[in-house]
């Protein structure tokens, strides 16, 4: 069977190149006699797979020294705990609530905090980013908190709150490496791997060293520690070793590529086709406002769910998978990260105009 264009918002879909590298050295890694995932994750071998990976994403995210890098577990939502339990003095925090992971991280926050909601788009259902301009920020928080794409709803923040200097906390699952960002601005970045980076079950947490400590309360767990993980370079316990290294191979593919600002070229190419057909169409519309629009998640709909259940058939038959939208909004979602490339973008509009002929002539 061939490879089909794989929408998918995660896990997503990677490299050819970077599979077919795996497929090479399953068996037998670097001459080592086995595969990563046997290897010990304190041996000599691993040891420089989890190096050369972090020194790769430092040189592609240009992250200044004195912030550390963790490659850690538990996804975005154990990241819902863990920066409440290590970044609060004052015990305050503020939160921009632009969808619904956002709105799971206020919940879980609000176990440990005063989590302030300080910005919200829910009245219209998430399909905007709110006013970020003169936001009432608690002078007492302790750090300002963003989901930078939503990838449910389509939206991002294309500019940055004003923080009132106050540390910005973002969750970048699924847009880190899309696009470049200026890591200095931020206080903490957290992404789950499995959407534009490598396989589910690796978590990376960029940290600004300060933020580090051992005073966290006595009821956070070891495991929820940052100095624990950075103490131990991410070795306190066995780390995800063959994301980690699917996620080094990953970095080394995008370096080879030009590295983010030649993935960002291309990433604006993939979504102007996209939304350039979506703004003319007479069938298919998309759902966010365009000021605040993703690069990597493309949301639109029909008027129609009969139509909307029907093109998701007849896309998923011919190839073009996972374009359903997320059960909470339904619709459609194209998820177009890094490693789909544009002529998988270029066959859905090319199916999309033929789907669109079709429904209006035999209305």
């Amino acid at each position: 069977m061939e490879r089909v264009y794989n929408f998918s918002a995660g896990p997503a879909t990677l490299p050819v190149e970077v599979l077919e590298k795996a497929a090479e050295q399953m068996l037998n890694y670097e001459n080592s006699g086995m595969s990563v995932m046997e290897m010990s994750h304190r041996s000599k071998v691993f040891d420089k797979i989890i190096k050369d990976a972090e020194a790769d994403l430092r040189k592609l995210m240009n992250i200044p020294d004195n912030y550390k890098v963790l490659f850690l577990q538990g996804g975005g939502h154990l990241q819902f705990s863990m920066v409440p339990l290590n970044l609060m003095k004052n015990k305050v925090a503020d939160y921009i609530v632009t969808g619904q992971w956002a709105k799971k991280a206020i919940k879980e926050a609000k176990k440990y905090l005063q989590a302030n909601n300080v910005g919200s788009s829910e009245d219209k259902n998430f399909t905007y980013i709110p006013d970020l301009k003169n936001l009432k920020l608690d002078p007492n928080a302790d750090y300002v908190y963003i989901c930078e794409n939503n990838t449910i709803y389509g939206t991002k923040f294309n500019e940055l709150p004003d923080t009132l200097g106050k540390d910005l906390v973002s969750d970048m699952s699924s847009c880190i490496l899309s696009e470049p960002v200026d890591v200095s601005k931020y206080a903490l970045i957290f992404a789950g791997a499995q959407k534009n980076i490598g396989p589910a079950g690796t978590t990376i947490v960029i940290i600004r060293e300060d933020l580090i400590t051992d005073e966290v309360p006595d009821y956070c767990p070891t495991m929820l520690s940052y100095k624990i993980h950075a103490d131990k370079e991410s070795l306190y316990n066995t780390p995800p070793t063959y994301g980690i290294y699917i996620c080094g191979l990953v970095f080394k593919y995008l370096l080879e590529r030009g590295g983010i600002e030649a993935m960002y070229k291309t990433n604006l190419e993939k979504a102007k086709i996209l939304y350039d057909y979506l703004d003319q169409s007479k069938l298919f519309k998309g759902t966010v406002e365009k000021k605040d629009r993703s690069l990597m998640n493309v949301t639109f709909v029909t008027d129609d769910e009969e139509i909307n259940a029907r093109f998701i058939k007849e896309a998923t038959e011919a190839g073009l998978v996972n374009l359903k939208g997320h059960r909470s909004v339904g619709g459609m979602r194209a998820s177009i990260y890094n490693a789909m490339p544009i002529e998988g973008v270029k066959a859905l509009v090319s199916f999309m105009i033929e789907f669109e002929r079709k429904v209006l002539n035999a209305s």
